[in-house]
């Protein structure tokens, strides 16, 4: 089966491409070009230069092609603007899940010639057909799952995609790594968004939307504790880069308007926890909505699953119930819902409801 991979120079898509080889695939590697370099020149090195370099390496040892593809313009139309766009609303993006849906399993297969049958990645998720569809299940490793960031992609992309690696776990990988003697055994997980390589997300918004200094004021009693440099460097639930004594506070609420961040203390936060929240832009991977509304929903990339009653409206948004409350909920942030290991989808969170305990 003449199959596409793509090879980020990471350790796990090395070995998806060892294993696929070894399987007898006829494996072809693809590096996606998406560091805007000239846009960020003036914030750090490119990233892309040693990451190319560990993909040749590993090409060259498995006696495999490789050939680098630039989705620059796509990605920058599809997923930087989007990100930039809803940090400046206020909003937490999350441009990894826009990037597997739009980039790596959308524009890329238009790409590539259409005799590649399948393409291939190093996620950790689990492919399965079933009953006439394709299932996407999480992996065994609840810690490493991908499946939150696979949660737009379709049943026509599900058809093409492979994820070779979905049944092991990271210790498993990292010692088929060392077996197979792979230049990239020992290199080290990449952290932060794709294209950001080793660029902070805070430099990267700087350097679009510049500073603009606001007040950092107290929920519960309104007093003016500090300032900020804008209210897009800062998430619902955050706690950390505050700079405010006294703490640990966390980030409760923004006014975009007046350029306003709220906190709170640890000890007042059980005020002001979430349990109920509304989603919109639902993708459901089957094509059809769930008939089940007892599920499970991860609000954010992680092992947490949070058991909870999910009701879909007329107009195709949802209302959801967490059986347990969330600091750290946020409008912007995808909620992914599952049934057991199924990901059944995922949504975008529009609004979020406070309680009093």
């Amino acid at each position: 089966m003449k199959t596409a991979i793509l090879l980020s120079g990471g350790v796990d898509s090395s070995v998806a491409l060892r294993l696929l080889k070894d399987q007898g695939y006829d494996v072809t590697a693809f590096y996606l070009k998406i560091w805007l370099q000239d846009e960020f020149t003036s914030l750090g090195d490119c990233p892309w230069e040693e990451d190319i370099e560990y993909a040749k390496a590993v090409c060259d040892q498995a006696s495999v092609g490789l050939e680098v593809v630039s989705l620059q313009n796509e990605y920058w139309d599809s997923v930087v603007t989007y990100t930039i766009d809803e940090v400046q609303s206020g909003r937490t993006p999350n441009p990894d899940v826009f990037c597997n849906s739009l980039i790596k399993f959308g524009q890329f297969y238009n790409k590539i010639d259409s005799s590649y049958e399948k393409v291939a990645s190093g996620h950790y998720a689990k492919l399965e057909f079933e009953k006439n569809k394709f299932l996407l299940k999480r992996s065994p490793d609840k810690i490493k799952d991908q499946t939150y960031f696979l949660s737009y992609l379709t049943q026509e992309q599900l058809s093409r995609a492979l994820f070779p690696i979905g049944n092991f776990s990271k210790k498993e990988i990292r010692d088929l790594a060392k077996k197979f003697q792979l230049p990239t055994k020992d290199r080290r997980d990449s952290q932060g968004i794709c294209f950001l390589g080793q660029i902070k997300f805070k430099e990267f918004i700087k350097f679009h939307l510049g500073e603009k200094e606001g007040k950092i004021i107290h929920l519960e009693d309104g007093k003016i504790l500090g300032t900020h440099s804008g209210y897009y460097f800062y998430t619902i639930g955050q706690r950390s880069g505050l700079g405010l004594s006294g703490g640990p506070w966390f980030v409760v609420k923004k006014d975009i308007e007046e350029n306003i961040i709220y906190v709170s203390l640890t000890n007042e936060i059980n005020e002001i926890e979430s349990k109920y929240f509304s989603v919109v832009k639902c993708n459901w991977i089957s094509g059809t909505i769930p008939e089940k509304n007892n599920l499970t929903v991860k609000i954010r990339h992680g092992e947490k699953m949070i058991p909870c009653n999910l009701e879909i409206l007329e107009d195709g948004s949802g209302r959801v119930e967490l059986f347990e409350t969330d600091k750290g909920i946020a409008p912007g942030q995808f909620a992914v819902f599952y049934d057991g290991d199924i990901c059944l989808g995922g949504s975008i969170i529009s609004e979020r409801e406070f309680f009093n305990k």
